[in-house]
C-alpha cells in the first residue's frame, strides 16, 4: 500500500510504502533505481543482502537508509515479514538532513547513525503499532520534527530542473538545463551531485526508463515492445533492452511476466 505523507512533507517525501509478506518460504526481491533515496524499516524477520547463497547472506539492519543505487540490488525475505519504505523526493534527504547526497551513493546506513537514538526509538515505536494509520502518524510526526530543526535552503531552481526532466520524460539536453537554471553546465552537475546524488544525465536516463515502465504496466492498447521503446525515446528495441538490463538486471519480458511488482522498482522474482 502506497500512502502520501503529510502535506508539509510532500516537497521532501514522495510516499510511504507499506508491504506485508506471509508464509514460510524464501522470497527473492530486486530493487533498482528510481532516482530517489529511502529508508527501510523491516519487522518480524530482517532482510538478507543478496540471495545467491542465502546461508552466507548478510543480515541487513532492522532499519536503514539507502542512497542512490548505481546497480540493482538483490535481497531476500524469509518467513512472515512487514516492511515500511520511506521513499524520498530526489532532493529530500539532502534538504531534510543537510547531508551531501553523493556521499550516500550505494550505501546502506543504520538509521541510528543518521538520527542517533531517535532513529532507534522510531523503529521500536513503529514495531509496537498494529494499524497503518498509527504507523503513519508516527512517521509524519518524526519527519515533521526533523523539518522543524532545519532552515531548509531554497532549491527552487533545482526543483524546476528536476520537474523539467520528468515532464519531458528524460529526453532533455545539458544546454536546456543551463538555459533553464542560469547555471553553467558544471554548476548544474555539481548541484545535482550535492542534492540528488547523481548527475543530470543519469537521472534523465532513469526517468526515461521509468516512463517506459509506466507504459509497459498499463499498455492498454497492446502495443509491441518496439513501439513502446520508440515512444519512450529509445533508438530501437535493442537499445531499450541493453539499458533496461543495465538498470534492472532483467529483460523487459521477465519484468512484465515473471515478477510481482511490490513497487515499480521493487519486485519479487518468481524464478
Amino acid at each position: 500500500m502506497q500512502i502520501s505523507p503529510a502535506k508539509e512533507l510532500l516537497p521532501f517525501i514522495r510516499h510511504y510504502l507499506f508491504l506485508e509478506s506471509s508464509g514460510n518460504d524464501v522470497k527473492k526481491l530486486r530493487l533498482f533505481s528510481d532516482g530517489n533515496m529511502g529508508i527501510v524499516f523491516s519487522f518480524k524477520n530482517n532482510l538478507l543482502n543478496g540471495f545467491d547463497d542465502i546461508a552466507q547472506s548478510e543480515m541487513l539492519p532492522g532499519s536503514f537508509l539507502y542512497g542512490q543505487i548505481s546497480e540493482f540490488k538483490n535481497v531476500c525475505l524469509r518467513n512472515e515479514t512487514g516492511l515500511i519504505i520511506v521513499v524520498f523526493q530526489p532532493t529530500g534527504i539532502n534538504q531534510l538532513m543537510g547531508i551531501p547526497a553523493h556521499e550516500l551513493n550505494d550505501s546502506i546506513i543504520r538509521t541510528e547513525y543518521i538520527f542517533n537514538k531517535q532513529g532507534r526509538q522510531l523503529y521500536e515505536k513503529l514495531a509496537e503499532q498494529f494499524t497503518i494509520q498509527d504507523k503513519l502518524r508516527l512517521l509524519n510526526a518524526f519527519f515533521l520534527e526533523q523539518l522543524a530543526k532545519r532552515m531548509v535552503p531554497d532549491d527552487s531552481l533545482l526543483r524546476a530542473a528536476l520537474n523539467f526532466i520528468v515532464k519531458n520524460k528524460g529526453l532533455i539536453s545539458s544546454n536546456q538545463l543551463v538555459k533553464l537554471t542560469g547555471y553553467t553546465e558544471r554548476q548544474v552537475e555539481r548541484k545535482f551531485m550535492e542534492s540528488v546524488g547523481i548527475n543530470p544525465k543519469k537521472f534523465s536516463n532513469i526517468v526515461k526508463l521509468h516512463t517506459f515502465l509506466k507504459e509497459l504496466k498499463s499498455n492498454q492498447n497492446n502495443k509491441n515492445l518496439t513501439s513502446m521503446a520508440y515512444e519512450a525515446g529509445y533508438a530501437d528495441q535493442s537499445h531499450l533492452i541493453k539499458e533496461f538490463k543495465k538498470i534492472t538486471g532483467m529483460t523487459p519480458k521477465i519484468y512484465q511476466y515473471n515478477a510481482d511488482k511490490l513497487a515499480i522498482n521493487f519486485v519479487k522474482l518468481n524464478s
